[in-house]
Formats: C-alpha cells, sequence, structure tokens
C-alpha cells in the first residue's frame, strides 16, 4: 500500500523497484535507496520556493527525502535542495514543522472522510459494541485519552491494529463532534490509508520508520 504515492518518470534514477517489486527512490540527504512509501517528496514551484509534495501527485522533478524529521532539518541547514535541483532554491523557514502538521491534517481528512462514508463509530460504549460484535477494522484511541479506558477497549480485540496519533481535540473536528477519545474504523481503503498515514508521521516524529501493517480483516 502506498497511501496514494505516485512516482513519476523524471524523478531521480534511483533502481525503479525493490525486491517486492515496488517503486525506490534515493534520499539526497543520506543516498539510502528506499521504498517511495517510506520518503517524502519535494518539487520546486513556480516562484523557486521548495513544496512538499506528500500526496506524490504535484507535477515536477522529485526531490525525495527519508520520511524524518532530522533529515528534513538537514536538507535545509545543508543546502541539499539546491543541490539536487541544481538550481538556487528558497526553502521555507519551518518546514519540517509545516510537513508534520500536514501529515496531522492528512490524519484527520482520512478520519473525516471514513466518517462521511458510514464507516466510523465513536464513544466509548458504541466502540465496545463495534468491537465486542465485529472484531475487526482499526480501534482509535485519543494520544491524551485515559490509558484505563484505552486498556479496556484492547482487551476487547487483542491485535486489532491500532490509531493513536491524533488527541482528542483533533479527533473531535475530524469526526465532528467537540473532542473524540475512542473510536473504531471498520475495515478497508479508509482504514488502510489511516494506517499508513500514521505510520509515516510516527516515522517522521520518531526518527525511524513505524509497521504499516493493516487492520485485521479476519
Amino acid at each position: 500500500m502506498t497511501g496514494g504515492l505516485q512516482t513519476h518518470a523524471e524523478d531521480d534514477m534511483a533502481p525503479a523497484s525493490d525486491e517486492d517489486g515496488g517503486p525506490v527512490r534515493r534520499c539526497v540527504v543520506t543516498g539510502d535507496k528506499k521504498p517511495v512509501p517510506e520518503l517524502l517528496r519535494f518539487v520546486v514551484g513556480p516562484d523557486d520556493c521548495i513544496v512538499p509534495d506528500l500526496g506524490g501527485d504535484l507535477p515536477g522533478r522529485g526531490i525525495w527525502l527519508s520520511a524524518r524529521r532530522d533529515v528534513v532539518n538537514t536538507a535545509c541547514e545543508k543546502n541539499h535542495f539546491a543541490k539536487a535541483a541544481k538550481r538556487k532554491v528558497t526553502v521555507p523557514p519551518r518546514l519540517a514543522d509545516d510537513i508534520e502538521a500536514q501529515m496531522v491534517r492528512r490524519c484527520m481528512d482520512a478520519l473525516g472522510l471514513a466518517r462521511r462514508a458510514g464507516k466510523v463509530v465513536a464513544g466509548f460504549e458504541k466502540t465496545c459494541a463495534w468491537l465486542r460484535t465485529a472484531r475487526r477494522g482499526l480501534l482509535v484511541a485519543a494520544r491524551d485519552g485515559s490509558e484505563d479506558g484505552k486498556s479496556k477497549l484492547r482487551a476487547l480485540a487483542p491485535g486489532l491494529a491500532q490509531f493513536t496519533v491524533l488527541d482528542a481535540a483533533e479527533l473531535g473536528r475530524a469526526l465532528g463532534r467537540d473532542h473524540v477519545v475512542h473510536a473504531a474504523v471498520a475495515p478497508g481503503g479508509l482504514a488502510d490509508r489511516l494506517v499508513f498515514e500514521q505510520s509515516r508521521l510516527l516515522g517522521f516524529r520518531e526518527g525511524a520508520p513505524a509497521g504499516m501493517t493493516s487492520p485485521s480483516q479476519e
């Protein structure tokens, strides 16, 4: 799963695929060749400003970085963007912060899409009922919620994939409420997208890719 990321023929000349057949690109900071989902794509905008392309669909030659905050900061500090573009470029002053904010927004947008598609239940009791009957999909918990409630829900469906990168206020905005602490998302493409977006956000914040396990279909 690539979370909507696409590849572009004009991108750098790293080998076309990894052992699993997926596209790979080279990080311009570390030199590592990685699958596209583990990287961030940037392009040079019409105003010569570096633009993060988290969806992987903006026109232009891609500049690829490992999806980590420290790597983005190094690219900014060491002029890697200009070197890769072979021209003078402008780098936004808070690029890493902007990228993290966009990642959070993408998580919220995906959760909002799931709500509008009727794929979400929210609230402790409704989530409990869902887990008792379905025992599949994606368990959602606010990262600032109480551990007691989280552990009770996890016990109902051990091993279920979890989404835990948004706080209660962010979950609430995504789900059209003041705040949400507990929810569940039905299995399918939107749940898979949430897992991907969470994995990328965690990797960016923590400096290492998180596992991208799809929600249980059993």
